[in-house]
């Protein structure tokens, strides 16, 4: 028997080791899960993915918290940019209908090499540099 520690994913070989002893059904998941060293909350888990999704591998790329601003928002973001560059963040959000936080937005700009300052667009003022 071997000895897990601590909360890695486990391999693809251990979890169709699992599978096969509970499809042999000799065992009931408890002692499965005791043999592996594992939660039976794993073991129910993999017989669960299995049978919705059918597969068994690690699903990591369903974690976390899903993007309030998706590509459909970026791509209306470049479009409002392309009318009138010197929109404020505030004036984004509500175009956008988004209740996220103005940095949300400030950062997806970023990340698409988007600039909004109303400098570039606007002429410049009639006052003198202060």
């Amino acid at each position: 028997m071997w000895y897990r520690e601590g909360m890695a994913t486990l391999s693809l070989d251990i979890r169709q080791r699992i599978l096969v002893r509970y499809d042999e059904g000799k065992d009931t998941r408890e002692a499965i899960a005791k043999q592996f060293c594992i939660s039976l909350g794993m073991v129910k888990k993999l017989i669960q993915q299995r049978k919705r999704i059918g597969t068994i591998g690690p699903l990591h790329f369903r974690a976390g918290r899903k993007p309030t601003i998706t590509l459909r928002h970026k791509d209306r973001l470049r479009e409002l940019i392309r009318k009138r560059s010197d929109t404020t963040l505030a004036e984004f959000r509500s175009a956008l209908r988004l209740s996220c936080s103005l940095t949300a937005i400030h950062k997806a700009l970023a990340g698409m090499g988007l600039t909004y300052k109303k400098r570039h667009g606007a002429p410049a003022s009639r006052t003198g540099q202060t």
